[in-house]
C-alpha cells in the first residue's frame, strides 16, 4: 500500500481538489469571474483556480488594491467553492506580462534578461535583488490580506508565479548571472546529485565527467545554462514560499510548462529554467518551501500523458495537475491519473468554454465534463482507496472493444458501447442511440471490499466473474456450467451519490432487465454500487 501525501485540506480533513482553470483575464473583474463560478457549477467541481494579478493588486509600489481578490472570496463563499489563488508575479508563461508598470518601466532597477548579444529579453531577471523583494513584498501583501479576510479558508492553495523561466534565451547573460555561471556550483547542490546516485540531474552531471566541483559548464556541460537558471529560479520562488507561509501556513506549490514537445530546446521551445522533467530535482531540493510541483499536462496521446503523470508522481511529489487540456483525449486520460498514479486534485483549462449561450453545456465540451462530474462523485471513494491498488481506470483507447481487470477474488471485463456490439439492458432514460454512438467509454472502477464495487463513468459495462478454483478449471464442460450459473449474481445493485461523511446513499435501485448484461454507468448516474454474491 502507498501512503498518499494529502496536501490539501478543508476543516482538518484530506480533499481533492476538482474543477478547473480561468481563462487568463478572468480574475480582473467580477462579470468574467463570476462565469467562471458558473462553469465550476456545471462541472458539479469543487475548486476554481483563478489569477491574482500583481499589477492589479499593487498598482503603484507600496499601495495595495485588494477589491478583486475580496471579490473572489465572496464568490466562492456565495458559490460553496474553494479556491486556488495564481500569484501572476515576476513570470507568466516565460516573461513578465503581469508585473506592474513601475516595474516594466525601470529596467535599471527591476533589470531584465540579457541574451549572450546583450539584447534584453521580456524576461526579469532572477539573479537581479530588487525584483525578488518587490515581489516577494507583494506576495507576501496577499497572504496577509488573506490572513484578515479569508476566516473559513476558501482558499485552500497558493500557486507562486505560473509556469516560471525564460523564453527567449536558455539562461541570463547579464553581468551578476554571468559571475554566478563562472562561480563554482553551490556546493550543497553538488552533495545533493552525488547523494542521489540516480536521476535526469545526476545522469547530466554524469554525463559532463561527474567532476567533484566547478562551474556550471563544468558540471552540467550544454545543460549548465538552463541547470543555473533552474537553480536560480526555484531558489527565488522558495524565498517567496517561505516568508509567505509565515504569514498563511496553506499549501504552496510550482507549475510547469512541460520541456517534452516540439524541438525540447531551453528557452526556445518551453520556458528555460523551468521544473521540466529533466530538472525537475533541482526544485525539489532547492525550494523545500515548495509542497508541489505540478505539470500542466496538454499532451492528447496517452502514452505521453501517462509518461508526465509517472514523472511528476513520486513519493516527495504526489501528483497535482493542475492544467490540462480541455478537449476530448483529457476525458478519459484524467481517469488514469486518478487510479493510475494516485493525482491528489485535477483541472482542465479555460473553464468558461463549457458554457452555451444559454447557460448550459456546450456539445463539444460536454465529454470533459461528464468526465469532471465523475470524478467529482468519486472523490470521496479516491480519498479512501488510492494507494491501494484497488482504483482501476477504464479508459476506450483507439480501437479497443473491453479491458480485463482483476478484483482480489473476482475478474471484471469491462466492454465498450459501440455499433454492433452486444445488446445492453438499461432503462428508460438511456434508450439505444439509433446512431453509432461516437463517445468513449472511460471511468473508474473501485473496489471497496472484497464483494464491494463502485463504478463512475459513461460508455461501458462491467461484468463479474468469480475466480475459478483449480479443480472445475480443469474440465471444459464444468467451467463453462460454473460460468454460466455464477456469472452477474448480486446482492444488489444502486445508483447513488457519496454524502458529506462519505457514505453512500442510494438514490436508484436496479433489478432485473437494468441488471441483465452486467454492471452499465453513465454520467447522469452519479455513482454505481455493485454487492456480489458469493
Amino acid at each position: 500500500m502507498a501512503q498518499i501525501k494529502r496536501v490539501f485540506q478543508v476543516d482538518g480533513q484530506p480533499f481533492f481538489p476538482v474543477g478547473g482553470q480561468a481563462r487568463n483575464s478572468s480574475g480582473y473583474n467580477q462579470a468574467e469571474a463570476e462565469t467562471a463560478f458558473q462553469a465550476l457549477r456545471l462541472i458539479h467541481g469543487n475548486t476554481l483556480e483563478i489569477p491574482v494579478y500583481w499589477e492589479q493588486v499593487e498598482p503603484e509600489e507600496g499601495r495595495f488594491d485588494w477589491s478583486a481578490v475580496d471579490t473572489l472570496l465572496a464568490l466562492a463563499r456565495g458559490y460553496d467553492v474553494r479556491l486556488v489563488l495564481l500569484w501572476f508575479g515576476a513570470w507568466k508563461n516565460g516573461d513578465m506580462d503581469y508585473a506592474p508598470a513601475w516595474v516594466k518601466t525601470n529596467p535599471a532597477r527591476f533589470r531584465r534578461v540579457l541574451a549572450p548579444t546583450g539584447r534584453p529579453v521580456w524576461n526579469l531577471s532572477s539573479h537581479c535583488r530588487a525584483t525578488f523583494e518587490a515581489d516577494r513584498a507583494a506576495f507576501c501583501a496577499l497572504c496577509q490580506r488573506l490572513r484578515e479576510v479569508d476566516r473559513n479558508g476558501r482558499v485552500i492553495a497558493l500557486q507562486i508565479e505560473n509556469e516560471p523561466g525564460i523564453l527567449g534565451c536558455d539562461r541570463d547573460y547579464g553581468p551578476e548571472a554571468q559571475a554566478q555561471f563562472e562561480a563554482p556550483v553551490p556546493a550543497e547542490l553538488v552533495a545533493k546529485i552525488k547523494a542521489a546516485g540516480a536521476g535526469r540531474v545526476w545522469e547530466l552531471w554524469q554525463a559532463a565527467g561527474a567532476k567533484a566541483a566547478g562551474n556550471w559548464a563544468e558540471l552540467f556541460g550544454w545543460a549548465g545554462g538552463e541547470a543555473m537558471t533552474a537553480w536560480s529560479i526555484a531558489t527565488y520562488i522558495d524565498g517567496l514560499a517561505e516568508a509567505g507561509k509565515g504569514i498563511l501556513d496553506i499549501p504552496m506549490y510550482v507549475n510547469v510548462w512541460l520541456g517534452e514537445g516540439s524541438w525540447a530546446l531551453a528557452g526556445e521551445t518551453y520556458p528555460s529554467g523551468g521544473a521540466v522533467a529533466k530538472m525537475l530535482d533541482i526544485y525539489k531540493w532547492c525550494a523545500p518551501h515548495i509542497d508541489l510541483i505540478a505539470p500542466d499536462i496538454y499532451i492528447g496521446d496517452s502514452k505521453g500523458y501517462e509518461a508526465m503523470c509517472a514523472a511528476y508522481a513520486r513519493p516527495d511529489n504526489p501528483l497535482f495537475v493542475p492544467e490540462s487540456a480541455p478537449g476530448n483525449s483529457n476525458a478519459w486520460n484524467l481517469f488514469k491519473a486518478a487510479a493510475d498514479h494516485d493525482a491528489i486534485g485535477y483541472a482542465f483549462f479555460a473553464i468558461e468554454h463549457v458554457i452555451a449561450p444559454d447557460g448550459s453545456v456546450r456539445s463539444e465540451a460536454q465529454m470533459i465534463v461528464d468526465s469532471l462530474r465523475c470524478l467529482a462523485a468519486a472523490a470521496p471513494l479516491l480519498l479512501r482507496y488510492q494507494g491501494t491498488g484497488r482504483v482501476h481506470a477504464v479508459a476506450q483507447e483507439e480501437n479497443l472493444a473491453g479491458q480485463r481487470l482483476d478484483l482480489g477474488r473476482y475478474w471484471g471485463l469491462v466492454e465498450f458501447s459501440q455499433p454492433g456490439g452486444p445488446r445492453v439492458h438499461r432503462d428508460w432514460r438511456h434508450l439505444p442511440s439509433p446512431t453509432p454512438e461516437a463517445t468513449r467509454g472511460r471511468g473508474l472502477v473501485i473496489q471497496a471490499g472484497e464483494h464491494e464495487f463502485y463504478l463512475v463513468g459513461g460508455h461501458y459495462r462491467l461484468t463479474l466473474r468469480p475466480k475459478l478454483p483449480p479443480e472445475p478449471s480443469r474440465d471444459p464442460v464444468e467451467s463453462r456450467d460454473y460460468f454460466i450459473t455464477r456469472l452477474a449474481h448480486y446482492v444488489t445493485v444502486d445508483e447513488g451519490h457519496l454524502d458529506e461523511a462519505g457514505r453512500f446513499v442510494i438514490d436508484r435501485e436496479r433489478n432485473g432487465d437494468e441488471v441483465d448484461y452486467g454492471v452499465w454507468v453513465e454520467p447522469d448516474c452519479g455513482v454505481v454500487r455493485a454487492v456480489m454474491c458469493e
